[in-house]
């Protein structure tokens, strides 16, 4: 049996927490020892009493400790664990896992998704990133991984920060995208909801093409007509700007086809 202990009560120590709490431990071999919050009523709806410490000399004894805090916050936690030796883990995509402290061995245990509190997540169709600094210590990793997720992958600490930043254009950029669409849909009396059949094409079509060959559009089309009637309608100056930066680079991007 791999015991867990789970550090952290935000977003994905949460999603973490319910996720390794509904695992048949008889068959996952794999049991959600302990979580620690610092103010332990933000786990009380997740874990008994019982499980969840707010003092980190109290940590149980676990096989694998997965720090998921701010990434701010793990070099202070990680130096304030009061073992050697042990197999600790951080969450960040961002960060490498030389961060945490030499007093115990380490890892990284990435989950590639958005969470957000009460939205549930099926795990077995999350991406999980690992990296460890031993074999036998990827093991456990792997084998952990592998109990909630379908999807584990082997990813070095440069790949994930490229990962993690190519995840900020695909996911962040591209939603803030839909909330520039739907600004102008409100300001126009247009219901948001007509573009989304739209959406949901282009995400399907990325499914058998690559992102440019799914390209469509005024700029891959070189539609100047079209281009320019856009400009002249869009009076937001910080719109138009993205507007135009956006059509150069679709254009610039179609040449290398």
């Amino acid at each position: 049996m791999i015991k867990v202990s789970i550090i952290g009560s935000g977003n994905v120590a949460q999603h973490l927490i319910t996720t390794f709490q509904n695992l048949e431990k008889s068959i996952n071999k794999i049991e959600l020892v302990q979580a620690f919050a610092r103010k332990k009523e933000s786990l009380s709806h997740l874990l008994p009493q019982e499980k969840i410490t707010d003092d980190l000399n109290t940590l149980a004894e676990a096989d694998l400790y997965i720090i998921s805090i701010s990434d701010d916050a793990i070099a202070t936690v990680s130096d304030a664990l009061p073992f050697k030796n042990r197999l600790v883990v951080h969450t960040s995509g961002s960060t490498p896992f030389t961060i945490l402290n030499d007093n115990n061995r380490k890892g990284v245990f990435y989950p590639l998704q958005t969470f957000t509190k009460g939205k549930p997540v099926d795990f077995k169709t999350i991406p999980l990133c690992l990296e460890a600094e031993n074999p036998s210590d990827y093991q456990i990793l792997d084998k952990v991984a592998k109990a909630i997720s379908d999807k584990v992958y082997a990813i070095n600490s440069e790949q994930r920060k490229a990962l993690h930043v190519a995840a900020v254009f695909v996911n962040n950029f591209t939603n803030h995208l839909y909330s520039i669409g739907n600004d102008i849909c409100l300001e126009n009396q247009i219901p948001f909801d007509i573009l989304k059949p739209l959406m949901e094409e282009t995400l399907q079509k990325l499914q058998s093409l690559s992102p440019k060959e799914a390209q469509t559009g005024p700029a891959i089309r070189q539609d100047q007509k079209t281009i320019a009637a856009h400009e002249a309608f869009l009076k937001n100056e910080n719109q138009l700007k993205i507007y135009k930066t956006l059509t150069q680079s679709i254009q610039e991007n179609g040449k290398k086809l």
